[in-house]
């Protein structure tokens, strides 16, 4: 994955994180937050929190999706890593490799997926994911063709829940390159 420019980054993110405790800050969406997301108060919803709206919908639509859906956990990080690396979105891609590692995702298939290569051990399923995720990150618009090869796959629920995961990924990128949101160190 090639390096963000100097430019295009900084130390500190773009938004003031709002700290634990804040005065401003609803005490029961904290904790709900800190529930769902292992009892962390990440550096992202920590710079969403800036819009409690936003965090609190922010926070039940991942959840959803990382939780609730059918995908397989394997395909699913798969997936997230792919966004992250082609959106150069390093804090989303360093954020979800113990995530990926527990779906049995090797250090060397990640290292690949990193560098922006397809890892040779994977399903035609995974590959032709993969493809789709591709088209839908860098030109949105997907094929007839590549979508039916998809969809042959899965299931139509499937289909969708991969569609939107890919979509929801892609707007963590964007918002984590964005506002500059790099690491929780």
């Amino acid at each position: 994955m090639k390096k963000a420019s100097p430019e295009t980054c900084s130390a500190a993110p773009r938004l003031r994180p709002v700290e634990a405790g804040d005065p401003s800050l609803d005490p029961a969406l904290e904790d709900l937050i800190r529930l769902e997301r292992g009892g962390r108060l990440l550096l992202l919803y920590r710079v969403l929190l800036n819009s409690p709206p936003v965090a609190f919908g922010w926070l039940k639509l991942f959840t959803a999706l990382r939780q609730q859906t059918e995908l397989p956990g394997r395909l699913r990080e798969l997936v997230i890593l792919r966004v992250a690396a082609l959106n150069q979105a390093e804090y989303e891609f360093e954020a979800h490799v113990p995530f990926a590692q527990a779906e049995g995702l090797s250090p060397e298939t990640i290292a690949l997926l990193h560098s922006g290569k397809l890892p040779p051990e994977l399903s035609a399923l995974e590959i032709d994911a993969l493809r789709y995720t591709d088209q839908m990150t860098r030109h949105v618009m997907v094929p007839r063709e590549l979508h039916e090869s998809v969809a042959r796959h899965f299931s139509a629920r499937d289909m969708l829940e991969l569609t939107v995961l890919i979509g929801a990924y892609n707007m963590v990128s964007r918002v984590l390159v964005a506002l500059s949101i790099q690491s929780e160190h």
